[in-house]
């Protein structure tokens, strides 16, 4: 995918004639366009971000298009595209405003993101994508002083109890303690030695706190836990040797798809073959087309949400595939462009529910969260219950694949969105 404009309009040849009926008969009679008209006759003032005369919302996107992290920032920030393309060519929010995004690229660093944040903090509703778990950490404060609404790209456990977060997914801790419960129990693992292999940062240890939960209610312990550092999975001889001097038998891997490539490329060549279990970042499609396909094929197993690439017998992947042909029919199919446009339809409902409230402004849409009630996905991801932070319900189901190169994304379903006992159990805050 090419990198979008640093300022881009959501929209599309096919929607120029729904965007110009739209745009008429908007204002309410005797408007100055400086406020326009919400759900029962209340006004929208201008606020950052928003600009009922212009009949626009302006969200920003910090993702990662450069970098280790951009075969997943680039297809996601795509998804998002499409589904406010899809609203846009409708009219809009609520059929009336246009949604305009500002986007910046992070690099899936920390520094990039929070001065990305900064630039952009004073002129968006909210962040319809704060792309990966170190970054939105080290922004996290200051969505909270400036009470901005930010969506994560990513599935820590931690977003779930943040109020000025709109998470959606399956925390990356329920990854790991369903798929380790299905494999001692299910999946031929009893007995076996299990370990981990991790990012040494905040999303690595998201992953191993689920494997240490996991661990603790199926009553195995973790035989050995390896670290890597960002980008340098190359580097990682001496991890993976340390996992096969272990005997392991099963890894949890928590990594991105670059640092997989390289980390299974080393266990390949010095024949270590255990079971390997990937949280959901740590794959991309183009793995199954590569010299690891058969290693992989034999090996390895992907921790996600929904169903395989093109199971229109799901209602949202139905929309999403049709989506795609109207408005982006270049698209591959591609794993975290789902996510994106699941992320994209979370965002659209909550601003919905802000005009509805009358309320564009940060604290207008912060409250707009609070109030929207269950979001659903058409299957593609488990149902989210918002509410206030405290009360929120997240949606405890994985999918395992495993890799088939005859399949789009190469991914085949071996047991679709089940729910384990302990992951029942798993509690945040």
């Amino acid at each position: 995918m090419r990198p979008l404009p640093r300022t881009a309009m959501a929209s599309g040849l096919a929607a120029l004639a729904l965007v110009a009926a739209a745009c008429g008969g908007n204002d309410s009679p005797g408007s100055t366009g400086t406020t326009a008209r919400a759900g029962e006759g209340a006004s929208l003032k201008a606020v950052p971000g928003f600009d009922p005369a212009a009949g626009t919302i302006r969200v920003g996107i910090i993702s990662a298009l450069t970098g280790p992290g951009a075969p997943i920032g680039r297809p996601l920030t795509a998804g998002n595209e499409v589904f406010f393309n899809k609203v846009n060519a409708k009219g809009g929010v609520a059929g009336r405003y246009k949604i305009v995004f500002e986007e910046r690229d992070s690099a899936n660093d920390p520094q990039k993101s929070v001065a990305a944040y900064n630039e952009l903090k004073g002129s968006v509703a909210m962040f319809a994508q704060l792309f990966g778990t170190p970054s939105t950490k080290a922004v996290l404060t200051s969505l909270k002083a400036d009470r901005i609404v930010a969506a994560p790209a990513s599935l820590d456990a931690d977003w779930v109890r943040e109020p000025n977060l709109l998470p959606i997914g399956a925390p990356y801790q329920i990854q790991a303690i369903n798929t380790l419960t299905w494999y001692v129990t299910d999946g031929g693992g009893q007995g076996k030695k299990i370990c981990s292999l991790a990012q040494d940062d905040a999303y690595g240890q998201a992953g191993v706190q689920g494997v240490d939960f996991a661990a603790e209610k199926n009553g195995f312990t973790v035989a050995k836990k390896q670290t890597f550092t960002l980008g340098k999975g190359g580097e990682g001889t001496a991890a993976v040797q340390g996992l096969k001097d272990a005997g392991c038998e099963a890894v949890f891997l928590v990594s991105l798809p670059s640092d997989t490539a390289a980390l299974l490329g080393i266990a390949a060549r010095t024949g270590f073959a255990p079971q390997w279990f990937g949280q959901s970042p740590s794959y991309i499609g183009a793995l199954a087309a590569s010299p690891l396909k058969d290693y992989l094929a034999q090996t390895f197993m992907v921790a996600s949400e929904g169903t395989e690439w093109g199971d229109t017998s799901v209602p949202g992947m139905k929309d999403m595939i049709d989506d795609i042909a109207q408005l982006k029919p270049d698209q591959q199919p591609d794993y975290y462009f789902a996510f994106g446009y699941n992320q994209a339809r979370a965002v659209v409902q909550v601003l919905e529910k802000a005009v509805a409230l009358g309320d564009l402004s940060h604290a207008g849409i912060r409250k707009a969260m609070e109030q929207v009630g269950t979001l659903t996905f058409g299957g593609l991801t488990g149902d989210y219950v918002y509410g206030r932070a405290v009360d929120r319900v997240f949606p405890r189901e994985t999918t395992l694949f495993k890799v088939d190169a005859g399949k789009p994304v190469g991914l085949a379903a071996v047991k679709k969105s089940f729910i384990t006992e302990p992951a029942r159990e798993f509690k945040i805050g």
